[in-house]
């Protein structure tokens, strides 16, 4: 009956110590981040091309002699054998033809920015005018103390 009662203590001591006493600490560092404006020089929008295709109706003009006294008793004839009437010659010589059309829409800009006498460039989404807000962030390198 004793051996039970030795673990309860051993338990409750390695409980309450927790993990930071486990012979290392952990040490998280908040991040040295600020943000400030960086003035832009230049945006150069990104362009896509998209490709479309349509088909139109051409028709050819008609080339007949209307001064023939041939050709209107031809035109005549094709006119009273016509199922319709309203259909003319040069609906005839009408064909469906493709028409390729291209559309360039913004995609991306690329942005010139200077900042502390530092010239960037960056890829945004969006056109941000005058100025740029930007995140600035500094880090010691890693590897200990550098000799100059």
């Amino acid at each position: 009956m004793k051996r039970p009662l030795v673990l309860v203590p051993l338990l409750l001591a390695a409980f309450l110590a927790g993990p930071g006493y486990a012979g290392q600490a952990t040490v998280i560092q908040a991040e040295n981040v600020r943000y400030a404006y960086a003035q832009v020089l230049r945006v150069t929008p990104v362009y896509q091309t998209l490709t479309a295709t349509r088909t139109e109706r051409r028709c050819d003009p008609s080339v007949v002699d209307d001064n023939s006294k041939l050709s209107r008793v031809v035109g005549a004839v094709k006119d009273a054998l016509r199922r319709d009437p309203s259909e003319s010659e040069q609906v005839s010589r009408c064909r469906q033809v493709p028409v390729v059309q291209e559309f360039h829409r913004p995609i991306a800009y690329d942005v010139d920015y200077t900042y502390r006498g530092g010239k960037y460039r960056s890829r945004l989404p969006e056109d941000p005018g005058n100025r740029l807000r930007i995140r600035v962030s500094i880090m010691p390198m890693p590897g200990g103390p550098q000799t100059r």
